[in-house]
């Protein structure tokens, strides 16, 4: 099924979902409070079929607008893509989680969740995996301010001769 008709499908079983599709990216912008039974359905209907979630990203939109997942899946049984992206407002960063759906989920989600900060509802164990836990901020949003120092140590902020 290609992106178009997998669109169709969607938004013929939950018109309110669809905010916005992008054909030339080849994604759809869903609602968040639609997403956890849209994901259920596109695991569980047998046109869709997705049964494999291949990457779970997080992206900003800059200090003045949103935070989002952009979610990549594959179905294995029809060979056939789609991306989801989900957003959520900075102040209140709230995304349902996938993670009883796809069990790949679990961990990506975490890895959002330490970057980006965005939280997500319901997931199984939802802490910092790549930063310590007392770390403060998430370094991958673009309002991120660098500490000068972490428990007294100093933290480089010039990174050349890292490679």
């Amino acid at each position: 099924m290609e992106f178009p008709e997998i669109v169709k499908q969607i938004e013929a079983a939950f018109p309110e979902a669809a905010v916005s599709v992008d054909d030339t990216a080849g994604c759809i912008l869903i609602a968040s409070e639609n997403w956890l039974a849209v994901a259920e359905y596109l695991k569980t209907d047998p046109g869709t079929a997705f049964d494999a979630l291949m990457c779970l990203t997080g992206y900003d939109r800059g200090p003045e607008g949103v935070l989002g997942a952009a979610y990549n899946l594959y179905s294995m049984e029809h060979a056939h893509k789609l991306e989801v992206r989900i957003e959520t407002p900075r102040d209140d960063s709230t995304i349902p989680s996938v993670a009883h759906i796809w069990r790949t989920a679990d961990w990506h989600e975490r890895e959002v969740y330490d970057m980006f900060g965005i939280t997500f509802d319901g997931h199984p164990d939802l802490r910092r995996m790549l930063l310590p836990d007392d770390w403060e901020g998430h370094p991958l949003r673009k309002d991120y301010q660098i500490p000068d120092f972490f428990h007294g140590i100093p933290v480089p902020k010039d990174k050349r001769g890292w490679e």
